[in-house]
């Protein structure tokens, strides 16, 4: 009985592990170009975001992911304001195989910093004291997927 309690244990530990160390922000950046006057205008803005990660080893099975948001509002024409945020994370990650790594790295964990990206980001807009901006979920699965196919069709290395 105690033998097979040990080689569980064992095999635990041998197997795939994920845990989160810390979440960070690791760059932030604000401007509103056109303040004060921007404020006098009628408000009917439109929203471009674009979105980046990036991953990098560090020592031992550990990785930090970094998520970018930048957000530029237009009102019209005129740049009302562009902000941004790096959203990282410090992740130990270890057993996986390589496949399985790089979907980890490039979707689970940057699913993971999202929600804290776009808290950040609201908080940081609505201090320079413009409307609520709420973003919605991101399915970075799919967007992992379009990398993976965009790379497999281009004859990109990994």
């Amino acid at each position: 009985m105690t033998d097979q309690v040990t080689n569980e244990v064992a095999q635990d530990e041998a197997g795939p592990q994920f845990s989160l160390q810390r979440i960070y922000v690791r760059d932030l950046s604000f401007e509103a170009p056109k303040s004060p006057a921007i404020f006098r205008q009628e408000w009917t803005p439109t929203v471009g975001l674009d979105l980046n990660t990036r991953q990098k080893p560090l020592e031992g099975d550990f990785y930090e992911v970094v998520l970018t948001l930048s957000v530029t509002v237009k009102n019209g024409e005129e740049v009302a304001f562009i902000a941004e945020v790096q959203q990282a994370g410090i992740f130990m990650i270890k057993g996986l195989d390589a496949g399985s790594m790089s979907h980890t790295l490039g979707a689970f964990c940057p699913n993971i910093l999202f929600p804290y990206a776009r808290e950040t980001l609201d908080s940081l807009v609505t201090r320079g004291s413009f409307p609520a901006l709420m973003l919605a979920p991101v399915n970075f699965d799919a967007l992992y997927a379009q990398e993976l196919q965009r790379i497999q069709e281009s004859g990109e290395a990994q």
